[in-house]
C-alpha cells in the first residue's frame, strides 16, 4: 500500500468512529449499516429494499451526515422527468444579455437517494444508468462531471407494487449491493421507540462528522490496493461461474459480478481493519453482490428457494 501503516490505522479508525456515530440515532441493521459502508468505500451503488417505516431514508441521510458527504433526495413519482433528476438549460438574463444556463438537477451531490425508484417510469430510470456508470451527465450536448465521491442509493419497497415499474436487468446490473432490511428484534423495537417518543422534541438525536470528503476518497484508493491471495480471488470467481451452471438457475450473474464481489470483499477486509482479505470477506458480500444478478428458473419457485437460498448453497459447495 502507498501509505504509512499509521495513516491505514486512522482511517481505519474513523470508519470505526462513523459506524458508532450512525448508531446514535440508528438502533440496530448493524449488518445492513456495515454493506452500506462498504458500498461507500467500494464506490459504487445500492438498492435497499424492504417494508416501508424500517428507516431506510433516514439511515442514509445519517450516513452522509456522518461522512460529511453532500446529500440529496429524489422522490419517484410517475410523473417525474429525466430533467427533474439531471437537471435542465434555462434562460439567465444579466440585464444586458440573455444565455442559456444549465441548472444542475439534485443528482449533483455525493449522495442521490433515489426514492421508491421502482416508481418512476422506465425512461426516468434510464437517465440514472449514465451517471451510476460513468459518473457523469451528459444534457443539451454537453458533458458534466458528477463530484466524487458519487454513488446512487435507490430504495423499493417489496409490497405495493401496483403502478410500479420493475427495474430491468440492466440497471439492477448497475447497483453493486442489494441490501435487504428485516424488521427489528423486540428489544430494538423497543429502543427506537423509547428514543423517538421520549422527553424532548421528538426529533432524530444529533450526529457529528467524522470523516471528511477527502479522507472518504483516500479510504476508497487504499480499500482497492487491498491485497487479496491468489486462490481466494479464484475462489470468488469461481462462485460467480457457479451461478451459470447451477441447477436452479436460469441466468447467472456476469463478470462485473466477479469483480464487485472482489472489490467489496476487499472493501469490508479495510472496514474491519484488516490489512488482507480473507474468505470470510467473500462469503459474506456474496448475497448482496449476487442476489440481484441471478434469475431463478421453475424449479426454484417450486421448492421455495430464494436467490440467497442458492448462493448460500453455492458458497458451501465452493
Amino acid at each position: 500500500m502507498t501509505e504509512t501503516n499509521t495513516d491505514i490505522d486512522v482511517l481505519q479508525e474513523r470508519l470505526a468512529e462513523v459506524r458508532e456515530e450512525v448508531g446514535k440515532r440508528i438502533i440496530g441493521q448493524r449488518d445492513v449499516l456495515e454493506r452500506l459502508l462498504v458500498c461507500i468505500i467500494a464506490d459504487g451503488n445500492a438498492l435497499l429494499e424492504s417494508n416501508p417505516g424500517l428507516g431506510k431514508t433516514t439511515m442514509v441521510r445519517t450516513v452522509a451526515e456522518v461522512t460529511g458527504l453532500d446529500f440529496s433526495r429524489v422522490q419517484n413519482t410517475p410523473d417525474l422527468m429525466p430533467s427533474d433528476i439531471t437537471g435542465t438549460e434555462v434562460i439567465r438574463d444579466s440585464g444586458e444579455t440573455r444565455a442559456f444556463v444549465f441548472d444542475k438537477g439534485p443528482i449533483f451531490a455525493n449522495i442521490v437517494l433515489a426514492d421508491e425508484i421502482n416508481r418512476a417510469t422506465p425512461k426516468t430510470q434510464a437517465a440514472l444508468l449514465e451517471a451510476m456508470q460513468e459518473k457523469q451527465v451528459t444534457a443539451a450536448g454537453e458533458t458534466y462531471d458528477l463530484p466524487r465521491p458519487f454513488l446512487v442509493l435507490a430504495t423499493q419497497n417489496p409490497v405495493d407494487q401496483e403502478g410500479t415499474y420493475p427495474l430491468p436487468e440492466a440497471q439492477t446490473d448497475r447497483f453493486l449491493l442489494k441490501l435487504v432490511l428485516d424488521y427489528p428484534a423486540a428489544e430494538e423495537e423497543r429502543d427506537i421507540v423509547n428514543l423517538y417518543t421520549g422527553s424532548g422534541s421528538g426529533s432524530a438525536p444529533p450526529v457529528e462528522t467524522v470523516v471528511t470528503r477527502s479522507e472518504i476518497r483516500q479510504i476508497q484508493s487504499l480499500a482497492r490496493e487491498m491485497p487479496i491471495a491468489d486462490d481466494v480471488r479464484d475462489r470468488a470467481i469461481e462462485l460467480v461461474r457457479a451461478t451459470r451452471e447451477a441447477e436452479t438457475v436460469e441466468f447467472g450473474a456476469s463478470p462485473r459480478a466477479s469483480m464487485g464481489l472482489v472489490l467489496t470483499a476487499k472493501a469490508r477486509a479495510f472496514l474491519r481493519g484488516r490489512a488482507h482479505v480473507s474468505w470470510e470477506d467473500v462469503a459474506e458480500m456474496a448475497p448482496p453482490v449476487l442476489r440481484h444478478r441471478i434469475l431463478l428458473d421453475f424449479r426454484a419457485e417450486r421448492e421455495g428457494l430464494t436467490a440467497d437460498d442458492v448462493i448460500a448453497t453455492l458458497v458451501d459447495e465452493v
